[in-house]
């Protein structure tokens, strides 16, 4: 019985490595991202506006990260996926 042996793959990779540079760091991620950098009411104002505008079931909308700034500001980053339309 003969042996069967893998094609070489070095092109394939060479070709997804070129194809990945090309795309850079917002080829990446399928997210879209915003930061804010506002008082504790508005921020939560802001967070709940993306909410309401993008459900987390079907956008997985989330607030990413966020850190308490001095003079009670919030920064924070909301991520979603972006809309079909």
């Amino acid at each position: 019985m003969a042996k069967l042996t893998a094609p070489p793959l070095d092109g394939l990779k060479r070709r997804i490595d070129r194809h990945r540079q090309s795309q850079g760091e917002a080829g990446r991620s399928h997210f879209v991202r915003e930061t804010f950098r506002l008082s504790r009411p508005e921020a939560r104002q802001k967070a709940r506006e993306w909410f309401d505008a993008f459900p987390k079931a079907a956008y997985w909308t989330e607030v990413e990260s966020w850190r308490q700034l001095d003079g009670d500001e919030i920064e924070f980053t909301m991520r979603r996926l972006p809309s079909a339309d």
